[in-house]
């Protein structure tokens, strides 16, 4: 191979590298998504795809690309005046927790799929709580979420997202009805109160029955409960009896008693 020939040799190599890094600056694209987001690709104003967290290398020009928050998202919906089924108007607030699984149809199928479920959430809550009496309310608050997550569900998952979790966060009370509530909670607290001092009455009243029948079947035990008092008693108090004659055959056994014990005289 001659100089000339090696010389066009280095001449083409070098025009080709030339040309390829032209081309890879003009037309190679680089795009990177972080973890907890998904991109949207669009070219020439039409998507094309929807990228995953990571690298994402694409030939062409006209590209843009979109972040979707694909992160679980609490959404708060402020208290709004329902009637329940007998008639009472309450407030409840309730908070969501959601996370957008189709990026894509999140995007496209609606203009703002935060608004749409705030909306869906409003209308399942009149409509359970048209279902229930208040009282029903007040104690199945728990239920109440399970049962508004599946009437939310179903319109979230059409525009891309689902829905996690419904928690009924407050049940506001008129403040009428608020009061007439704590007075009744107030009511059945003294009447519960008033009930366990009735049993205990009513306890201590029949152990004073079984310790009358018991004294009157055995007359000396009231003797012997009195001896016992004045073995506990202090020595400075006096006891004044106008009856002793229930303390007389006690005194007379234990005269006995000691008389039999006392050593004979030789």
């Amino acid at each position: 191979m001659t100089s000339d020939q090696i010389l066009l040799s280095l001449l083409a190599a070098i025009v080709a590298f030339v040309v390829t890094m032209v081309i890879r600056s003009h037309y190679r694209r680089e795009f990177i998504v972080n973890a907890g987001f998904a991109g949207l690709l669009y070219h020439e104003g039409k998507l094309v795809e929807t990228l995953a967290a990571g690298l994402h290398v694409r030939w062409g020009v006209n590209f843009r690309l979109a972040f979707i928050d694909t992160r679980q998202t609490l959404l708060q919906v402020p208290g709004q005046e329902v009637l329940s089924s007998d008639n009472v108007g309450v407030k409840i607030s309730v908070v969501l927790t959601t996370q957008i699984v189709d990026a894509a149809t999140a995007v496209q199928a609606v203009d703002n799929h935060v608004g749409h479920i705030y909306s869906a959430t409003q209308t399942a809550v009149r409509t359970a709580v048209a279902g229930v009496t208040l009282e029903a309310l007040l104690g199945q608050r728990v239920a109440l979420g399970a049962q508004l997550r599946e009437l939310i569900a179903p319109p979230a998952a059409a525009i891309g997202v689902q829905v996690r979790a419904v928690e009924v966060r407050d049940v506001m009370l008129p403040g009428e009805l608020r009061k007439a509530f704590g007075e009744a909670l107030k009511a059945r607290q003294q009447g519960q109160g008033a009930l366990e001092r009735a049993r205990g009455e009513s306890a201590a009243l029949r152990h004073l029955a079984n310790a009358a029948r018991l004294l009157e079947s055995h007359p000396s035990l009231a003797t012997l409960r009195f001896l016992q008092t004045l073995e506990a008693s202090d020595s400075r108090q006096t006891f004044v009896m106008n009856d002793l004659s229930a303390l007389l055959p006690t005194f007379k056994t234990r005269a006995a008693n000691a008389a039999d014990s006392a050593p004979e005289e030789t």
